[in-house]
């Protein structure tokens, strides 16, 4: 659907990074006037919702540079170049918890933060854990602790703000439907 389109008129790089790049388009606006916008070009990335034997959820606690505290989050990456979904979940959850799973099922994919970047996360449902004996390492930069909880933990745990991002909270949401209808 493309109500309200707004055409891009020019466009200016500005930043490419690693993970991101931002450029500034100048847009014809429907009223046929211009404005400009910043946008953040992201690879997209997924979110897994592990849910042991027992249906509790496993989450990662990890600092976040950009807030200046830790979080609990699901485990979750970003699409390498080229690469499926379902196989950035199966490698995210193995590099994070160290689990593999039997089952990976897509429960939703949405949009983090339109008004200014095109990420798209994939939320997938883990079941089937199992430790694997030698896990693919974390990231050089990564630090992580595993927490496991079940949904009522998790609920509060976004009541109390230990869970704060809106990756885990919706993961939480869609984990919570996903029990119920299990």
């Amino acid at each position: 659907m493309k109500k309200y389109e707004e055409k891009s008129i020019s466009s200016t790089p500005i930043y490419e990074g690693k993970v991101i790049s931002l450029r500034v388009d100048e847009v014809s606006l429907p009223n046929g006037k211009t404005s400009k916008r910043e946008l953040i070009k992201h690879p997209g990335a997924v979110a897994i919702i592990p849910i042991t034997s027992e249906g509790k959820i496993v989450f990662v606690e990890q600092y976040r540079k950009a807030l200046e505290r830790s979080l609990i989050e699901t485990p979750a990456g970003k699409l390498e170049p080229g690469e499926e979904p379902a196989t950035t979940a199966r490698r995210e959850l193995e590099e994070e918890t160290g689990y593999s799973c039997e089952k990976l099922t897509h429960i939703q994919s949405f949009a983090t933060s339109p008004g200014f970047a095109d990420e798209i996360i994939h939320v997938y449902v883990a079941e089937g854990l199992s430790k694997i004996k030698n896990p693919a390492a974390l990231d050089e930069d990564e630090f992580v602790e595993i927490i496991e909880a079940t949904i009522e933990e998790a609920e509060e745990m976004m009541k109390n703000g230990q869970i704060f991002d809106a990756k885990t909270a919706y993961s939480v949401l869609w984990a919570k439907e996903y029990l119920l209808k299990r």
